[in-house]
């Protein structure tokens, strides 16, 4: 079953942001993924969970949440995380 990962994403340093976003689409593909979508926030029309504000958002799609997982844990992802904490604030999560 195909599932999707969804990022809401904070940027914090838009250098270090267009560096990890140049390198972070060859870990996905590496892991039979791709960046299907990304985007800006146009506007939040509730927010209940009390989840910090975001203003970008990204959707990467895997065959497997298998395929996801051995991807958020490979060597290749895991050598972008330092560049992933001066660039933005992430939360990830899987869907079905």
């Amino acid at each position: 079953m195909t599932v999707k990962l969804v990022g809401l994403i904070k940027q914090l340093d838009p250098a270090a942001f267009e560096d990890y976003r140049s390198r972070v689409g060859a870990t996905v593909t590496r892991f039979r993924g791709q960046v299907s979508y990304r985007g800006k926030l146009a506007h939040s029309f509730w927010n209940e969970l009390d989840g910090d504000a975001f203003d970008a958002f990204v959707e990467l799609e895997f065959p497997t949440l298998e395929d996801a997982t051995q991807w958020a844990a490979s060597a290749d992802y895991q050598e972008l995380l330092a560049v992933r904490s001066r660039a933005m604030k992430l939360t990830l999560f899987a869907v079905t």
